[in-house]
């Protein structure tokens, strides 16, 4: 990949017995927004810490902007880390936090560069306050302005949203990418929230037990995913194996279809040309406001979870579903083999 921000190259960390990374190779260009999204204890921290400085790796390599950076301190490194707890000295103004970094290496017009920082997290007029003044966006805020105030090549994301409720969390993934857009920074985000790596990453990397399963765009690693935990941990997925496959889908192997490509409908409706369809009966329906969940027992063997959104439904109407018989109905394009 030209002009790679990021290179890793055959990473290794081991603590003791324990193998956390096991051997990672990737390439995140210039500009790029990245995730790695894994469950705890994947490896993705350990990487993130690995290209800060803040862990040295068994084995392998970091490049930083085609630099081998892998056994320079922190300070060596042209990155800055948010993370999730901010880390703001709580004596200091919002512009001395942002300052700080500036004033360490001695950096002129060091007021200027922080006002423009704030300006770029939306956060003009707000110099002069306390930590303990601002709500916890805005404190979030202020730790970016401060990582990104040096104009750092990379900057790494340690779940920085962890700590918002959802809603603030929901309009700061927003704003967070709108950010990176406007200032061209390479952002490394590690996240354990899949919908956070969907919603704003350009490619995301999904970690399990210290190994790489996939990296693709969001809709890549979404709509085909490379392996069965790739397809379970990203979003909810539905397999069909055994004799539920060779029943419904002719064939043996495993199939996954994602719950909203899923139709409901009666049992006696004929399929059509380029469909699958299973019949079975209807154990559990979640009503969602949006979209509602239904749970059906498959009469091949199996279970099958569909989504379906309530353009003309009341939740009087669906959830008088429950223990009747349906057929679900999918195209044959929105299936894949799980290897």
């Amino acid at each position: 990949m030209a002009d790679q921000a990021v290179a890793l190259r055959g990473l290794r960390k081991s603590f003791g017995s324990v193998e956390a990374v096991a051997g990672v190779d990737l390439g995140i260009a210039d500009g790029e927004f990245f995730a790695m999204l894994g469950p705890s204890g994947s490896g993705k921290t350990t990487v993130l810490r690995m290209i800060a400085g803040f862990e040295t790796p068994t084995a392998g390599t970091v490049e930083l902007g085609g630099r081998d950076v892998t056994r320079l301190a922190p300070f060596e490194r042209d990155v800055n880390t948010v993370f999730q707890d901010y880390a703001l000295f709580p004596h200091m103004s919002v512009l001395q936090n942002v300052e700080y970094g500036l004033r360490v290496k001695k950096v002129p017009n060091r007021r200027e560069k922080a006002l423009e920082a704030l300006a770029t997290v939306r956060l003009e007029g707000f110099g002069k306050r306390r930590p303990s003044e601002l709500s916890g966006g805005q404190r979030q805020r202020v730790a970016l302005a401060r990582a990104l105030v040096n104009r750092p090549r990379v900057l790494l994301l340690d779940e920085p949203l962890g700590a918002l409720d959802l809603k603030l969390r929901e309009e700061m993934q927003v704003e967070l990418k709108a950010i990176q857009r406007e200032v061209g920074i390479t952002f490394l985000f590690v996240t354990h929230d899949q919908e956070e790596a969907l919603t704003m990453s350009d490619r995301v990397a999904v970690f399990d037990q210290g190994r790489i399963e996939q990296v693709g765009t969001p809709a890549e690693v979404y709509e085909r995913p490379a392996s069965a935990f790739v397809a379970g941990f990203v979003g909810t997925s539905n397999l069909i194996s055994g004799e539920a496959a060779q029943a419904v889908l002719g064939r043996d192997g495993t199939f996954s279809v994602r719950p909203e490509k899923l139709r409901v409908a009666p049992p006696e409706e004929a399929v059509g040309d380029g469909e699958h369809s299973a019949t079975g009966l209807v154990t559990e329906v979640v009503y969602a406001g949006p979209a509602t969940r239904f749970v059906v027992d498959l009469d091949a063997g199996g279970r099958l979870i569909a989504l379906q959104q309530n353009l003309q439904v009341s939740s009087m109407d669906v959830m008088g579903l429950r223990g009747t018989r349906v057929r679900l109905v999918w195209h044959r394009r929105h299936e894949f083999a799980i290897v």
